[in-house]
């Protein structure tokens, strides 16, 4: 986590925000899970940011699954406690065939479920991703942000970050090399730090 610049400080408002990262792939060495790595460094210092490597373990949505488990099998239910607990969410996704990938609508299909509780509603997110291709993820953030305005997530319009190729903007390391695409993260990182202190308001207010 970056520290704030000498002299800076925090406003007193201000409190650590927590967010739970999620890239929508399971290759180890994704793009996207780089792009997330790259992210936790370029953090304000009011907020953390924490991986959710295990996408793996989360089965096909099954509603006969469902009601078998009460609510999805142990793996959903951990998922589902760490979004309640965070202040947003951060996904990266990849792009399939013009889509975001099965495994991260998968993902969403079971969190959006009531089970017992539906923690995606009101949910701050923000959304990036990375391809290897030339045209980034365009639609696959547009698809996805569709599927979160029906579970009536909250997911910030601005910036927008879309990488494009790569495997260019990488080093062997994983680290970003590429200086437009880091000065765009940082400002991505910013935003989203702004994001989830202005939708704490409402939901503070809807909860008295």
């Amino acid at each position: 986590m970056n520290p704030l610049p000498k002299g800076a400080a925090v406003d007193a408002r201000s409190r650590v925000r927590r967010a739970l990262a999620i890239a929508g792939s399971l290759r180890s060495g994704s793009y996207n899970r780089l792009l997330l790595a790259n992210a936790r460094t370029m953090t304000p210092a009011y907020l953390e940011i924490r991986s959710y490597d295990d996408l793996a373990s989360i089965p096909l949505f099954d509603e006969d699954l469902e009601q078998r488990t009460s609510g999805g099998p142990d793996a959903v239910k951990a998922l589902r406690v760490l979004v309640a607990e965070a202040d947003g969410l951060l996904i990266s996704t990849p792009e399939y065939n013009q889509s975001m990938s099965g495994v991260l609508k998968n993902v969403v299909d079971w969190l959006s479920r009531a089970g017992p509780e539906e923690v995606l509603i009101g949910k701050p997110i923000a959304i990036m991703g990375a391809s290897g291709g030339r045209w980034g993820t365009r639609l696959a953030q547009a698809n996805l942000r569709q599927v979160l305005t029906a579970t009536e997530s909250l997911v910030m319009p601005q910036p927008a970050i879309f990488v494009a190729e790569a495997a260019k903007v990488f080093d062997e390391r994983g680290q970003l090399s590429h200086d437009l695409t880091r000065k765009q993260l940082e400002k991505f990182m910013l935003a989203f730090s702004r994001w989830l202190e202005l939708m704490e308001t409402p939901r503070l207010l809807k909860a008295q």
